[in-house]
């Protein structure tokens, strides 16, 4: 047993996230980090997505580019995904994933069944953003200043 002392009528109850329907959805980048693959032989690169308008708003959404990887043809469609996102934020020479960060963007959603069976949301293509003067970023996206790249964030 524990001792609580909490009151759940100050707090709103968690609810159900629920796969988001396929289609175009305005989004910006939030954050990014470089992790291990679970092997330890290779890195993928972490892309969190927020869209920014719509019933969705405020939605995260997430992509892995495998960077390096002993698959070369995952590597070569994590390529090729990142150079669709740094050419829809119109970014083509970055030098850190931060600088892909709060650039409005289409995303193009899709539902795909996960290895339990239940529909999951996998982001599948990215492009300029429809409505650049519409689509601003959130208000909570703000832009990490400090001067460690964001996968060398401490969690």
């Amino acid at each position: 047993m524990a001792l609580l002392n909490f009151n759940a009528d100050e707090v709103a109850p968690s609810t159900s996230l629920d796969p988001i329907p396929a289609g175009k959805y305005q989004a910006v980048i939030t954050d990014s980090e470089l992790k291990m693959t679970k092997s330890g032989t290779g890195s993928y690169l972490e892309l969190t997505f927020e869209i920014t308008d719509g019933e969705f708003e405020k939605r995260k959404l997430w992509a892995r580019l495998n960077i390096r990887n002993s698959n070369q043809k995952a590597v070569e469609i994590a390529q090729r995904d990142l150079s669709a996102i740094c050419h829809a934020v119109n970014v083509l020479h970055p030098q850190d994933s931060s600088e892909l960060h709060d650039k409005p963007m289409t995303i193009v959603v899709r539902l795909v069944k996960g290895q339990d069976g239940e529909d999951r949301n996998e982001i599948k293509g990215y492009g300029p953003a429809e409505s650049a003067a519409e689509v601003q970023a959130p208000p909570a996206a703000k832009k990490n200043n400090s001067a460690a790249p964001p996968w060398a964030k401490k969690k």
